[in-house]
């Protein structure tokens, strides 16, 4: 006989967990990225910040570690100022590529 398993009983995912190198973290913003959705962003971006240390990042960056975790959970919408800071804290750029005729630099 099969028992079954609650939902409630299984662990709870936490992709910050699976960022466990800095090729992870290029490749997993990378894909969030070329999705285009500005709210899986925003989680990306809380995510990295977690993996790495939400208490240095938020130390980097000069935000409460406190709002830096509401800022970048599902659902919310931080200002601009906020993402960029947080990001150069990461010391993480992101960078404009035109599609139709990419600059090759060497």
């Amino acid at each position: 006989m099969t028992s079954m398993i609650k939902i409630d009983d299984l662990p709870e995912f936490d992709m910050a967990e699976q960022l466990n190198s800095e090729e992870d973290i290029v490749e997993y913003l990378s894909m969030v990225l070329e999705d285009g959705d500005s709210d899986e962003l925003i989680r990306a971006i809380g995510y990295v910040a977690k993996a790495r240390g939400m208490t240095q990042i938020a130390e980097d960056s000069g935000l409460g570690r406190e709002s830096l975790y509401k800022a970048f959970r599902a659902g919310s919408k931080p200002q601009f100022a906020t993402v960029m800071k947080v990001l150069k804290a990461m010391n993480i750029d992101l960078k404009a590529v035109n599609q139709t005729n990419p600059i090759i630099t060497e």
